[in-house]
């Protein structure tokens, strides 16, 4: 154990080990599909099987989203408190399997909503979760990275898979592969409880030597949240006016937007196994610094694009750019908050935030005289800031009290 100049330590309890590595990456693609199934297609689920309103449909999936939001908040803080991460995301996986039956089996708009509120929110946690066990284990900061690879190659292949089955079997049929990859989170689940516990001790501390230093204080945990909803929001908004940009600014079709989109999407997953790579020999915040900026020099360009060899060539900027905020944003609030559930929590209710943020972005940025292409120039501005928060942080250590003052006190 360490000694007094080293974070606190708990006492010495019963853990479960890092799992296999075949396993975890079975557990996160299952746990990534199962959120690209559901949250892509649940509008046309909402007006082709519960008859709901445009209104309506704006409604339920912001009911929704908060819930999720609550939830993300909660369960892992439950989980925190347990210390114990691998029972809440079994009951999660349960959770997905009775809420597809819910859907599967009414056609009442209400019911429907009171099913994704009660059983949707605590079973979309089930990402975070995932990584707070991570965290917990002791896996390191690469094996996270190669974890979230898998999730993005689930965001990526999802959408298009969900689609392919409603078009050839019936919207409905979607429940059914949700309810399977359910059944199959639930089996992954109870394998990795099933491991044998050892002997470990956990530090309370965030700084273990993946760690950036000592705890941040309240102010500097504050900046980085709101930087990171920040960078979050850039992204949204540019994802979300790409369509626009493409046919109103350049003058092409709309599917060089989607072309364009999954070039990012397919870079970002080969991305975030070279940033696990480097994350052994530089730190988060250097990471970080470098994925702003790549950000800022994507945004900036994009305003100024003419042509789509341009358009395509940027998307390399803008994977590296997002493999940052996805992969190093992650393990960085797990350093920095010393409880896992609570820190991953937290940092995937940035995505949640930041879409909401983006809104604004959109209709500021598009008002100016430089109309679309204003939108990223109000990214690349938001996204400058974000680094200077970030930045910031390095003198907003926490005061902890220092063991060589505290032993040469006299007797």
């Amino acid at each position: 154990m360490r000694q007094s100049g080293g974070p606190r330590l708990e006492e010495t309890t019963r853990a479960s080990p890092p799992p296999p590595r075949l396993l975890v990456s079975s557990a996160a693609l299952l746990w990534g599909l199962q959120f690209a199934f559901l949250n892509p297609a649940l509008a046309l689920l909402l007006v082709a099987l519960y008859d709901a309103t445009r209104a309506d449909v704006g409604w339920v999936l912001a009911v929704y989203n908060a819930g999720g939001f609550v939830a993300a908040l909660l369960v892992p803080a439950y989980a925190d408190r347990m210390n114990n991460y691998l029972r809440p995301l079994l009951v999660c996986a349960g959770l997905t399997l009775v809420l597809a039956g819910v859907l599967a089996g009414t056609t009442s708009l209400p019911v429907a909503v009171v099913g994704l509120i009660a059983l949707g929110g605590p079973a979309g946690v089930g990402v975070s979760l995932l990584f707070a066990h991570l965290k917990h284990s002791g896996a390191p900061r690469a094996d996270v990275m190669k974890t979230r690879a898998v999730v993005s190659v689930a965001w990526v292949a999802g959408p298009p898979l969900a689609t392919l089955i409603m078009g050839t079997l019936g919207n409905r049929a979607i429940l059914l592969a949700l309810a399977a990859v359910a059944v199959l989170n639930i089996a992954t689940t109870a394998a990795m409880i099933r491991r044998k516990p050892q002997t470990v001790s956990h530090p309370t501390g965030p700084s273990t030597p993946d760690d950036d230093g000592p705890r941040l204080s309240r102010a500097g945990l504050a900046a980085v949240v709101l930087a990171f909803i920040a960078l979050q929001a850039t992204n949204s908004a540019a994802v979300s006016i790409m369509g626009l940009f493409v046919t109103g600014r350049l003058g092409l079709d709309v599917l060089w937007a989607g072309i364009a989109l999954g070039v990012s999407a397919a870079l970002e997953i080969p991305a975030l196994l070279v940033i696990g790579r480097l994350s052994a020999r530089f730190s988060s915040r250097a990471l970080i610094t470098s994925g702003c900026l790549a950000g800022i020099a994507y945004y900036a360009a994009m305003a100024f694009i003419a042509d789509p060899v341009g358009l395509i060539a940027l998307q390399i900027l803008n994977a590296w750019f997002f493999a940052i905020v996805a992969g190093v944003g992650l393990t960085l609030f797990q350093q920095i908050i010393p409880r896992p559930g609570l820190a991953s929590g937290l940092y995937m209710n940035t995505r949640r935030v930041g879409a909401i943020v983006s809104g604004p972005i959109i209709a500021l940025g598009s008002m100016t005289a430089l109309g679309y292409q204003g939108v990223f120039a109000a990214c690349a501005a938001l996204a400058v800031v974000a680094l200077a928060a970030i930045a910031l942080t390095r003198t907003a250590k926490a005061a902890v009290p220092d063991p060589e003052a505290v032993h040469s006190v006299p007797a």
